[in-house]
């Protein structure tokens, strides 16, 4: 299936232009193999990958980044799994020396959670506003994983972050946009006096409506994983997830009617038999 995304809609994210709004997961699938399929048919340019050794090779002693083309992929280090502001900067400076042996664009860049349990993987806004301050002053393109607080998206992109990414709903979850008026303040106050600033949501997608639901509100990218790596058909559903983001974003951009409590014509009065001007 080719790309339906249109050169003319390129997304730039801490100085680096990308040709699709869809930013794909490299975990949890059953094969590497399945995996690469997979970010083809989702027609994505950019995917994420955990940076901590454990999460590199496969049992069978695959080590992923020889199935991700650094030509054609700008790969996005994250610090999945860190639960500390200390841990999750040790990570995205590990991230960002792998990627500048590779010679890949996206070395400057980090994909960055604290998380604050196991249980909910929720981001911890302490540790997560510390840890960007800190990875900005080095350096660092920061796309920073948030809840959903229009407060602290404020506050990280006040810290320099690059990309505020609030989640959906919990990371794997499924459950897609919980809460889309906290969405849409969120876009409010990341954008009202900066319309390019780049707002990605990140988490808890489930399948295609909810990529479009988020970009029909206005954001700017969905990342996802778990929704096209545990569909029933991973290949299909990548297919579903690039329409999808390809649609809600040009519904946004035509603009949606007003919703209205009762019905409005959709044919004109004018010309129908018994209507008359005097009524």
């Amino acid at each position: 299936m080719p790309p339906v995304h249109s050169t003319a809609e390129t997304l730039t994210v801490g100085g680096i232009t990308l040709s699709s709004r869809l930013v794909v997961g490299t975990g949890k699938y059953r094969s590497y193999a399945e995996m690469a399929r997979c970010l083809e048919a989702a027609g994505t340019d950019c995917v994420t990958v955990a940076v901590r050794r454990e999460r590199l090779v496969n049992a069978a002693g695959e080590n992923i980044l020889d199935h991700l083309d650094p030509k054609r992929y700008t790969i996005l280090p994250n610090t999945a799994g860190c639960f500390t502001a200390d841990e999750a900067v040790r990570v995205a400076r590990l991230g960002r020396e792998l990627l500048r042996d590779l010679g890949n664009p996206g070395s400057e860049w980090v994909k960055l959670e604290v998380l604050g349990d196991t249980r909910t993987l929720l981001p911890d806004p302490i540790g997560t506003l510390e840890a960007t301050i800190r990875l900005v002053a080095e350096g660092f393109a920061v796309l920073v994983y948030s809840s959903d607080d229009p407060v602290l998206a404020r506050r990280l992109k006040e810290a320099g972050a690059a990309s505020v990414m609030p989640a959906g709903s919990p990371i794997g979850s499924g459950q897609g946009i919980l809460n889309p008026n906290a969405l849409k303040i969120c876009l409010e106050y990341l954008k009202g006096d900066d319309p390019d600033y780049p707002v990605i949501v990140d988490a808890g997608v489930g399948t295609a409506s909810d990529v479009a639901e988020a970009m029909e509100l206005g954001v700017d990218g969905v990342l996802l994983n778990t929704a096209i790596a545990h569909a029933t058909d991973p290949l299909r559903m990548a297919a579903a997830m690039q329409a999808a983001c390809y649609a809600g974003r040009q519904a946004f951009l035509a603009g949606r009617i007003p919703r209205r409590l009762y019905a409005t014509a959709s044919s004109p009065d004018e010309g129908r038999i018994g209507h008359s001007a005097g009524g």
